[in-house]
């Protein structure tokens, strides 16, 4: 005999299975409504109005007197962030998209838990998703040592959409006045020193001087929306002295406000471009508007150099996204490389040796409208030439690819490049 379903048991899969089915379709909106005009080049980046427009219609004020140091993969990144948070006399602001276990992530939660016990507000900010590998006894100790960890975007039945927005900062933020940014998480992925496919190659920063008082602000948006409490006073926006001859501006962007500000800054500085673009991306998934105006900068002589992940990479369904879209880049006489030893995961545009824009930010949908992202805009032509200078490092190591290669690829890697471009909205 045929054994029938109760009408609760019924009804409580068939809500279970909508539920479901409403998460995949909000996780494949593509964010708020995409920009369809394209940005003119009316300024060079050497011009006073360029720095105007990217202080005034997009960021915050671009602020004097910073002190900058790059710091290049695990090996140079972790110590120098772990003895700024061993040294903290005020506070610790941490937010971080990845944080997994082993000994990195042990190292990091031994530094923090020993400040909180010192009675140093430690408050540490960890996005939902990045976070899912770490060790429910490491947020334990933590907690139990007096850390405030909060998680961002943590998935409810009542506000499922938010699960596809998450923040992707990564900032450091001790005594309001030494910050951190670039593109390393908190994993074994970023120990080391790249020498080998298991250890990555990245790139992070270390900022002294006004703009670290921008940085915090950065670190106070998300906390407050995921914990509802405002820090603020002297522990955590002291008074800063001039560090250092550099400008600098803090740029942030997130789909609950300003989502399209980090797509513009990017727009308006390959339209302002003169000479040089160097750009290193992880995850190269450029939207129609971020390829034209690519393309545009190397018709009017502008020399366009990009490199991204080569064969050893953590997403290939990025990879091969990117790399369907690479036809017509190539025929404008833009230079994409492929950089061979490791991940390659920096996120760092140097323009004309002047501007450099490090942080968070992939150059792909996802971190254009639907993640919240944080850049640190740096105007110093020294830096810009120090970080040219690493750029032209990594090309060393990476293969170009030409356009009659592109072209001339096996008709299967074709076929899965097209298929995976077709999630570019969500990569």
């Amino acid at each position: 005999m045929k054994k029938t379903r109760h009408p609760l048991t019924i009804a409580f899969w068939s809500a279970l299975a909508t539920v479901a089915a409403t998460l995949v379709v909000l996780n494949f909106l593509p964010g708020e409504k995409k920009i369809e005009p394209q940005i003119e080049r009316e300024y060079s980046l050497h011009d006073a109005q360029f720095r105007r427009a990217m202080g005034v219609l997009l960021g915050p004020p671009v602020t004097e007197g910073n002190r900058f140091e790059a710091l290049i993969n695990g090996d140079r990144i972790f110590p120098q962030m772990l003895a700024a948070i061993r040294g903290a006399k005020k506070s610790v602001t941490f937010e971080t998209y990845i944080y997994w276990s082993g000994d990195i992530g042990r190292a990091f939660a031994d530094a923090l838990s020993e400040r909180a016990r010192a009675g140093i507000k430690v408050h540490v900010l960890l996005d939902w998703v990045g976070s899912q590998k770490i060790e429910e006894k490491l947020l334990q100790s933590m907690e139990e040592a007096g850390v405030e960890i909060r998680r961002f975007h943590k998935p409810s039945w009542y506000d499922i959409a938010r699960f596809n927005n998450r923040t992707h900062r990564k900032l450091l933020v001790v005594d309001g006045a030494v910050g951190f940014t670039g593109g390393v998480g908190i994993a074994p992925e970023w120990t080391g020193n790249a020498q080998d496919p298991d250890h990555w190659r990245d790139s992070h920063y270390k900022v002294e001087g006004p703009v670290v008082a921008q940085m915090q602000a950065v670190f106070m948006d998300n906390w407050i929306k995921a914990s509802g409490e405002v820090l603020h006073g002297e522990r955590y926006f002291p008074a800063i002295a001039l560090r250092g001859g550099g400008a600098a501006q803090m740029f942030s962007s997130s789909p609950s406000g300003g989502s399209e500000s980090m797509h513009l800054m990017y727009l308006l500085s390959i339209a302002a471009a003169t000479r040089t673009i160097d750009l290193s991306s992880a995850y190269f998934v450029p939207d129609d508007l971020a390829r034209d105006a690519l393309i545009a900068a190397a018709k009017r002589g502008v020399r366009v150099r990009i490199i991204t992940p080569g064969p050893i990479m953590d997403a290939q369904t990025v990879r091969r996204a990117s790399r369907a879209g690479w036809g017509p880049l190539l025929e404008a006489g833009v230079q994409i490389s492929e950089y061979q030893p490791t991940m390659y995961h920096c996120k760092v545009m140097v323009v004309d040796d002047l501007l450099v824009s490090v942080g968070s930010t992939n150059f792909d949908n996802r971190s254009f409208r639907l993640n919240d992202e944080a850049n640190l805009n740096i105007y110093d032509e020294a830096f810009a030439r120090a970080q040219a200078a690493v750029f032209e490092e990594d090309l060393a190591k990476s293969r170009a690819v030409s356009f009659a290669q592109w072209q001339e690829r096996p008709w299967r890697e074709k076929l899965l490049e097209h298929l995976a471009a077709l999630l570019g909205p969500q990569l």
